[in-house]
């Protein structure tokens, strides 16, 4: 990854973070604590199959933090280039950051917004939309979510 990219990918995830805090409930116990700092070099990023495919093949999601099969999270998503979602809906809301290619997240009927690197979406929940990869190559995109991440198809 390049010194530019790596630049934007922390410019954008600082962006989802100060995003979702302004969303999230203050506790009146004081400041919230995700744990003990730590880095991750990106090729320790562990990623698995999320279980959404298409015919352009399947997301991978890699943990950044929490456990978005469980609860509050943060997540890369790799999206195959030329991947168009089915319609769908998550029962969260979801802030996501393009690191990587060129992405779209749009609802029901609308003609794709292209997203290149470094733009910004916040998806609703309960909302049905379609996500794409616009690019040739894969995309990566970076998501936080105050909840588990779901996939509701659509109907």
């Amino acid at each position: 990854m390049s010194l530019n990219t790596l630049s934007k990918l922390a410019a954008a995830t600082l962006l989802v973070a100060v995003s979702a805090c302004s969303t999230s409930l203050a506790t009146p116990a004081g400041p919230v604590h995700e744990g003990a700092s730590k880095s991750v070099p990106a090729e320790n990023i562990g990623f698995f199959g999320a279980g959404v495919k298409t015919e352009a093949g399947e997301l991978n999601a890699g943990p950044a933090y929490g456990d978005l099969q469980a609860g509050r999270h943060g997540t890369f998503i790799r999206m195959p280039a030329g991947f168009v979602s089915p319609l769908h809906s998550h029962t969260e809301d979801y802030f996501a950051v393009v690191i990587e290619g060129v992405g779209a997240n749009d609802p029901v009927g609308a003609e794709p917004t292209r997203l290149p690197v470094g733009s910004y979406w916040f998806q609703r929940g309960e909302e049905d939309h379609v996500t794409r990869c616009l690019s040739e190559t894969d995309c990566l995109f970076f998501i936080v979510q105050p909840g588990k991440f779901d996939y509701v198809p659509a109907g």
